[in-house]
């Protein structure tokens, strides 16, 4: 992908004296006190902050938090817990200002905080009045949130149509470059594993997936609904029956290109969905009417680890199985240890996935982790996500 990066332009000189806007995803938990519970994407927006703050530039940074109502200003909507918190993680003040959009005098060396974007009346529908205003603020804008690259709102997309310079930041940058060696250029066998409760949700990832990769590994409720459609009992376990002329349809096109949906041989099964309850072993063939199919079997995740392992790319999106229990985490825990051994370029992304990665510690060994959450489904989907689209645009102008 070509885009200009807030990188190069820091380091030759052109952010010197400027003002530079930086759109962060700043959009952390709080308890009902306010106090912020977890602060990860604040100190993930502080490399960008500092990044300007060094090469000279008058410096403004702001996110949504929450689901405000525009034009409706609540004290539980306010960015200032985290103005505090940035203040304590950069060692120095970092004003808040509210009712920013008319414009305020700010000086190169100084940082502020505009209050929360979502408070500005037209910014979810990208009102191209209050983006042209955003942008009479900056000399450069810089999308650093990969977690709203899937919205055209008006500090996300309007914003970079009208400012003098539009540029990806560190953060999304990396997403970009990770996105496109993954998907766009990817090195072969591309193995791309897609799990979750149920077909429909996930249903165009897995036939925009379908057109490209070499091996398409399906879990979790998408692996009963695959397994129906490929005549096996489950049980009353997930699924969707509803959807298998999709599901067929999905093995039809990987079969078309010589490529594989593999369907488990052998599943862990129980007869309630609960963490004490009593995990069986048997071949997929064997599946009885009352059972739940909770993982896939050893037999299967040995198979499955052996294609990862010799994959040239592997992206990933959600556990195969109850990793939460302990009787049913082993599919997943395989899984997520054939990436961490595998030489293929890894990319991950999505909640359970996450928490997957945590939970067997490899995130060293996943060469991106993606914290994009819908932005990064979309992407899956074969989407053009709208940071992406706009900034691409710009780099030609």
């Amino acid at each position: 992908m070509n885009f200009i990066r807030f990188q190069d332009l820091c380091v030759n000189g052109q952010a010197k004296n400027k003002r530079v806007f930086i759109r962060a995803d700043l959009n952390v938990p709080q308890d009902d006190t306010g106090r912020i519970t977890e602060d990860t994407r604040i100190r993930a927006s502080l490399p960008c902050i500092r990044m300007a703050l060094d090469a000279g530039a008058a410096v403004m940074v702001t996110s949504h938090l929450g689901r405000p109502t525009e034009g409706e200003f609540k004290p539980a909507d306010s960015l200032l817990p985290v103005a505090k918190r940035m203040a304590e993680l950069l060692g120095r003040d970092v004003p808040l200002m509210a009712n920013w959009v008319d414009g305020f005098e700010i000086e190169p060396g100084q940082l502020l905080m505009l209050e929360n974007c979502r408070l500005n009346k037209g910014e979810k529908k990208n009102n191209e009045d209050l983006s042209k205003k955003m942008a009479a603020l900056c000399d450069i804008f810089v999308h650093d949130a990969f977690g709203t690259a899937h919205r055209a709102e008006a500090s996300t997309y309007g914003i970079a149509q009208f400012a003098p310079v539009a540029c990806a930041g560190p953060l999304l940058a990396a997403e970009m470059d990770a996105i496109g060696k993954a998907l766009t250029n990817p090195k072969r066998p591309l193995v791309a594993i897609v799990a979750g409760s149920k077909v429909s949700t996930k249903l165009t990832i897995l036939k925009s997936l379908a057109a490209n990769v070499d091996q398409l590994i399906v879990g979790g409720g998408i692996a009963n609904t695959f397994m129906l459609a490929a005549g096996l009992k489950i049980g009353k376990s997930l699924a969707e029956p509803d959807l298998l002329a999709e599901a067929k349809a999905v093995i039809e096109a990987m079969k078309a290109r010589g490529a594989a949906v593999p369907i488990p041989t052998d599943v862990v099964t129980a007869k309630a969905f609960k963490a004490d309850a009593v995990a069986t072993i048997k071949l997929a063939s064997k599946v009885e009417d009352d059972d739940l199919i909770l993982d896939i079997g050893p037999e299967t995740a040995a198979k499955l680890a052996a294609q990862i392992k010799a994959a040239g790319t592997v992206v990933w999106n959600g556990p195969v199985g109850v990793f939460e229990f302990a009787a049913f985490e082993n599919g997943t825990k395989v899984i997520a240890q054939a990436i961490a051994e595998s030489r293929a370029f890894s990319i991950a992304g999505g909640g359970d996935t996450l928490a997957a990665i945590a939970k067997y510690g490899i995130e060293a060994q996943v060469d991106y982790i993606s914290t994009g959450g819908g932005a990064f489904l979309e992407v899956l989907e074969g989407k053009t996500l709208p940071a992406f689209e706009i900034l691409q645009q710009r780099a030609k102008a």
